[in-house]
Protein backbone atom coordinates (compact mmCIF):
# COMPACT_ATOMS: atom_id res chain seq x y z
CA UNK A 1 0.00 0.00 0.00
CA UNK A 2 1.38 3.22 -0.87
CA UNK A 3 -1.13 6.23 -0.70
CA UNK A 4 -3.49 6.83 2.19
CA UNK A 5 -6.53 9.07 2.01
CA UNK A 6 -7.17 11.00 5.71
CA UNK A 7 -10.33 11.60 6.56
CA UNK A 8 -11.64 12.67 10.02
CA UNK A 9 -14.60 10.66 11.95
CA UNK A 10 -15.65 11.79 14.71
CA UNK A 11 -12.89 12.90 16.39
CA UNK A 12 -10.34 10.64 14.96
CA UNK A 13 -7.64 11.51 12.28
CA UNK A 14 -7.49 7.78 10.59
CA UNK A 15 -6.18 6.52 7.38
CA UNK A 16 -8.25 4.76 3.94
CA UNK A 17 -6.58 2.96 2.00
CA UNK A 18 -6.53 5.18 -1.24
CA UNK A 19 -6.07 2.35 -3.77
CA UNK A 20 -9.77 1.27 -2.39
CA UNK A 21 -11.06 4.81 -3.46
CA UNK A 22 -12.94 6.02 -6.21
CA UNK A 23 -13.42 9.70 -6.13
CA UNK A 24 -14.09 12.11 -2.99
CA UNK A 25 -17.69 13.98 -3.04
CA UNK A 26 -19.80 16.58 -1.52
CA UNK A 27 -23.01 14.73 -0.70
CA UNK A 28 -26.31 16.92 -0.38
CA UNK A 29 -29.61 15.46 -0.65
CA UNK A 30 -30.24 11.57 0.70
CA UNK A 31 -33.01 9.44 -0.53
CA UNK A 32 -34.38 7.38 2.89
CA UNK A 33 -34.32 3.30 3.04
CA UNK A 34 -37.17 2.62 5.03
CA UNK A 35 -35.92 -0.65 6.93
CA UNK A 36 -32.36 0.10 6.16
CA UNK A 37 -29.45 -1.17 8.93
CA UNK A 38 -28.92 1.84 10.87
CA UNK A 39 -25.72 2.87 9.74
CA UNK A 40 -26.93 3.14 6.19
CA UNK A 41 -28.05 7.09 6.14
CA UNK A 42 -29.64 6.69 2.75
CA UNK A 43 -29.29 6.64 -0.99
CA UNK A 44 -27.45 9.75 -3.49
CA UNK A 45 -26.50 9.60 -6.95
CA UNK A 46 -23.38 9.98 -9.21
CA UNK A 47 -23.44 10.46 -12.51
CA UNK A 48 -26.13 7.91 -13.02
CA UNK A 49 -24.81 5.84 -10.58
CA UNK A 50 -26.94 4.78 -6.97
CA UNK A 51 -24.56 5.20 -4.28
CA UNK A 52 -25.80 3.06 -0.36
CA UNK A 53 -24.46 5.95 1.75
CA UNK A 54 -23.01 5.07 4.92
CA UNK A 55 -22.55 7.31 8.15
CA UNK A 56 -19.45 6.36 9.71
CA UNK A 57 -19.85 7.60 12.83
CA UNK A 58 -23.18 5.18 13.43
CA UNK A 59 -21.49 2.44 11.89
CA UNK A 60 -18.87 2.70 14.54
CA UNK A 61 -21.06 3.58 17.43
CA UNK A 62 -20.04 6.96 17.58
CA UNK A 63 -23.17 8.81 17.08
CA UNK A 64 -25.22 9.97 14.12
CA UNK A 65 -24.58 12.34 11.51
CA UNK A 66 -27.49 15.23 10.75
CA UNK A 67 -28.34 15.05 7.18
CA UNK A 68 -31.42 16.67 7.70
CA UNK A 69 -30.05 19.81 8.08
CA UNK A 70 -29.22 20.51 4.18
CA UNK A 71 -25.47 20.59 4.85
CA UNK A 72 -22.93 19.26 2.32
CA UNK A 73 -21.66 16.49 3.60
CA UNK A 74 -18.01 15.23 2.60
CA UNK A 75 -17.75 10.99 1.36
CA UNK A 76 -15.05 8.80 -0.24
CA UNK A 77 -16.68 6.61 -2.52
CA UNK A 78 -15.79 3.12 -3.37
CA UNK A 79 -17.42 0.04 -4.86
CA UNK A 80 -17.52 -3.45 -3.54
CA UNK A 81 -18.43 -5.96 -5.12
CA UNK A 82 -20.53 -4.37 -7.92
CA UNK A 83 -22.35 -2.14 -5.67
CA UNK A 84 -21.15 1.97 -5.02
CA UNK A 85 -21.17 3.41 -1.38
CA UNK A 86 -20.79 6.78 -0.54
CA UNK A 87 -18.35 6.80 3.22
CA UNK A 88 -19.65 10.15 4.62
CA UNK A 89 -17.49 11.07 6.78
CA UNK A 90 -16.42 14.42 9.07
CA UNK A 91 -13.77 15.63 6.58
CA UNK A 92 -11.37 14.30 3.73
CA UNK A 93 -8.05 15.99 4.76
CA UNK A 94 -5.49 14.74 2.07
CA UNK A 95 -3.57 11.59 0.12
CA UNK A 96 -0.37 10.84 1.79
CA UNK A 97 1.82 8.39 0.99
CA UNK A 98 2.28 5.37 3.83
CA UNK A 99 5.60 4.71 5.76
CA UNK A 100 4.88 0.95 7.19
CA UNK A 101 2.97 -1.77 6.12
CA UNK A 102 -0.51 -1.72 9.27
CA UNK A 103 1.13 -3.06 12.58
CA UNK A 104 -1.46 -4.89 15.23
CA UNK A 105 -3.04 -1.74 17.54
CA UNK A 106 -0.99 -2.42 20.84
CA UNK A 107 -4.23 0.19 22.47
CA UNK A 108 -7.31 -0.22 23.59
CA UNK A 109 -9.41 2.02 21.19
CA UNK A 110 -13.23 1.08 21.71
CA UNK A 111 -15.01 -1.60 20.22
CA UNK A 112 -16.30 -0.03 17.07
CA UNK A 113 -12.74 1.04 15.94
CA UNK A 114 -11.51 -2.66 17.05
CA UNK A 115 -14.03 -4.05 14.72
CA UNK A 116 -12.72 -1.96 11.49
CA UNK A 117 -9.10 -1.50 12.60
CA UNK A 118 -6.17 -3.37 9.60
CA UNK A 119 -3.60 -1.90 11.70
CA UNK A 120 -1.59 1.33 12.48
CA UNK A 121 0.43 2.82 9.94
CA UNK A 122 3.47 5.03 9.92
CA UNK A 123 3.26 8.14 7.57
CA UNK A 124 4.84 11.18 7.41
CA UNK A 125 1.98 12.83 9.78
CA UNK A 126 2.86 10.01 12.71
CA UNK A 127 0.87 6.74 13.23
CA UNK A 128 -2.70 6.98 11.95
CA UNK A 129 -5.57 3.68 12.18
CA UNK A 130 -5.82 2.35 8.86
CA UNK A 131 -9.71 0.97 8.63
CA UNK A 132 -10.97 -1.88 6.80
CA UNK A 133 -13.36 -0.34 4.42
CA UNK A 134 -15.84 -3.49 3.92
CA UNK A 135 -16.17 -3.66 7.54
CA UNK A 136 -16.82 0.13 7.86
CA UNK A 137 -19.51 -0.85 5.47
CA UNK A 138 -20.86 -4.05 7.17
CA UNK A 139 -21.62 -1.66 10.58
CA UNK A 140 -21.90 -2.79 13.83
CA UNK A 141 -24.09 -6.31 14.41
CA UNK A 142 -27.06 -6.38 16.63
CA UNK A 143 -25.04 -6.60 19.75
CA UNK A 144 -23.05 -3.96 19.49
CA UNK A 145 -25.94 -2.02 18.59
CA UNK A 146 -27.65 -3.03 21.70
CA UNK A 147 -24.35 -2.31 24.07
CA UNK A 148 -23.92 1.52 22.56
Amino acid sequence: MDLLLIVTIGDSRVALDASEIESVIELEALSPVPRAPHHIAGLSALRSRVLTVIDCKRALGLGETDFSDGSIHEAAVVEIESHHYALSVDTVEDVIESGSEPKPVRAAMGKGWERVARGMVETPEGPLLLVDIEKLIAGADEDDRAAA
